[in-house]
């Protein structure tokens, strides 16, 4: 896919927690194609400490409005810069970067092997929830059943329940209890259904556990890695993750895989 640097402008600016911003962005033109799961990086204006563009998921694409979601968690100076930023301001972008999730199988291939709605579960933690919206929003236009499965330490750590909830059915754990069931997600009840696919993004070891989970049920599974990730086009080989193939860089050859090609077994 072309790649764009864009001067976006910040239309609206909602804070969802104490640590995490959701920027609204638009642009005069319509927005290029962009698939679930890829990734922009964001140059960080004003900072005397952040040289490098910073990655960020892509949230959501809202077409009707020409609008581009990041979901920001303001955990560096870099970050927390961005996540200060108000409306009418502008952030340079480099989009779409890497490869996204994997989609015509759900439209085609799972159809015609079950009878029923092909059955999907989207498996978040963190900040790591922040791709799974825009990517249920696509599986349910293609006709996807989809179960999201959210986890978090508590229920404040939750976001975005409500426009989960648009386009899935929402099931949650928490560390402490406060909200769903208490636990991590891979101890949550809804593991006893059945499911055609798998798709999980968030901490390294909850990935992990996905996909021992997915692994033992035979059911295929994806990751979105987030890897440390510098220049987001393979060239300073900081994102490298060992694979079946031999080394890869996230940026470039992901973020996302099929759990078979990771050394995670």
């Amino acid at each position: 896919m072309k790649k764009h640097i864009l001067d976006l402008s910040v239309k609206a600016v909602e804070r969802l927690s104490d640590k995490h911003v959701l920027l609204r962005l638009t642009d005069d033109h319509p927005l290029p194609e962009i698939l679930p799961g890829q990734f922009v990086e964001v140059r960080v204006d004003g900072s005397s400490t952040t040289f490098l563009r910073r990655p960020i998921s892509i949230n959501f694409v809202d077409r009707s409005a020409n609008e581009l979601w990041l979901m920001v968690a303001t955990i560096g100076d870099g970050t927390r810069r961005i996540g200060r930023l108000q409306p009418g301001d502008t952030l340079n972008c480099v989009l779409p970067l890497g490869n996204g999730f994997s989609l015509k199988s759900e439209t085609g291939g799972l159809k015609s092997a079950v009878s029923r709605q092909p059955s999907v579960l989207l498996v978040g933690g963190g900040v790591g929830v922040a791709p799974l919206l825009y990517l249920g929003e696509v599986l349910q236009q293609q006709g996807c059943q989809v179960t999201f499965l959210l986890g978090g330490r508590s229920a404040k750590d939750l976001l975005e329940l409500d426009l989960f909830n648009k386009y899935g059915r929402v099931c949650v754990t928490t560390e402490d209890g406060t909200l769903g069931e208490k636990g991590f997600v891979t101890n949550h009840s809804v593991l006893a259904e059945p499911f055609n696919k798998l798709f999980t993004c968030g901490p390294t070891p909850m990935m992990k556990a996905v996909a021992r989970y997915a692994t033992e049920k035979g059911i295929d599974c994806e990751a979105s890695l987030e890897n440390m990730m510098a220049c987001g086009l393979g060239a300073c080989l900081c994102c490298v993750e060992k694979t079946t193939e031999g080394n890869l860089c996230v940026c470039k050859d992901g973020p996302v895989f099929d759990i078979q090609r990771l050394l995670w077994a």
